[in-house]
């Protein structure tokens, strides 16, 4: 459980950190790009065997880890899109109720339990993130522009189901750290390519805000999926569990830190959204 937290700690921090970018004036796709270049170090750094390039070409999990690193970085990409052409309510919703697919593949590959107790709990994390997310002076038009939303809904939830998959199939316990390194590794490669098109159409100018913002994220990015994944290694707490609760306590931190932090506005829908979200934590983990 220990892993579970850490793991939402470093994720409700992501939110923190790219909260403090705009204050900060830290160019969000150059500190995005040096973030996965330093998550990408942080596996090296913590793999405890000699790194061998042909071994981890060779492993099982390789082309996943590639496929991923493409998700990841694609998938923000469409997050910023969403949050600007729909609203960051739309997108937030969109990329935290991805959570169902996780949770049914769970359920329905693994045989994990589905009682009465649980599936109340998963119904209202998913209320729970919905009013959450609906902040004051904010239009939340689910059905206008649907396309973007989707796309962020189903990449966020397959993103999520692979990683179950992959590290429960291939990935073994002492691999977690290079296989969160490759996964970064392709994600910054990507990443550095959209650089390198900005920068032959002069549309490239250097922030050096970013390197110290990106070194922050990198590190914070790192710590969410490593500690996700060892989460997620634990044989006693079943994945739908996990997914359930890390993104709705996710949400519930994040607003609970611009509330007192931030001085963000909650209305009335939104602590019921937070009261949802602690009510939904308790029913799936005494599930």
């Amino acid at each position: 459980m220990i892993y579970l937290l850490l793991s939402i700690l470093a994720s409700t921090c992501i939110f923190l950190i790219f909260k403090l970018f705009d204050r900060f004036k830290v160019n969000t796709l150059q500190a995005i790009v040096f973030n996965y270049i330093v998550a990408c170090l942080c596996g090296l750094l913590t793999y405890n065997k000699p790194i061998n390039l042909i071994e981890i070409t060779e492993e099982k999990w390789f082309y996943g880890a590639i496929a991923l690193g493409f998700l990841f970085i694609s998938i923000f990409n469409v997050m910023a899109i969403t949050a600007q052409r729909n609203g960051i309510s739309v997108a937030s919703v969109a990329t935290k109720m991805s959570v169902i697919i996780p949770v049914f593949f769970g359920i329905y590959m693994y045989g994990e339990s589905t009682g009465y107790q649980k599936i109340i709990g998963i119904i209202l994390a998913l209320l729970a993130v919905y009013f959450v997310s609906i902040k004051p002076n904010s239009n939340l038009h689910l059905k206008s522009s649907l396309l973007l939303p989707f796309v962020l809904f189903l990449g966020s939830g397959i993103i999520d189901t692979s990683i179950k998959y992959l590290e429960t199939t291939y990935v073994s316990e002492n691999g977690i750290p290079i296989f969160s390194a490759t996964i970064f590794c392709f994600a910054a490669c990507i990443g550095l390519g959209l650089l390198i098109v900005k920068i032959i159409k002069k549309e490239f100018k250097f922030n050096p805000q970013s390197l110290i913002g990106g070194a922050i994220l990198g590190i914070t990015n790192y710590a969410s999926i490593y500690y996700l994944l060892k989460a997620l290694d634990h044989e006693s707490i079943e994945s739908s569990t996990i997914f359930t609760v890390n993104n709705v306590a996710i949400v519930m931190l994040s607003s609970l830190i611009g509330y007192i932090l931030f001085k963000e506005k909650l209305s009335i829908k939104n602590w019921i959204g937070v009261s949802f979200a602690i009510i939904s934590i308790l029913l799936v983990t005494l599930a």
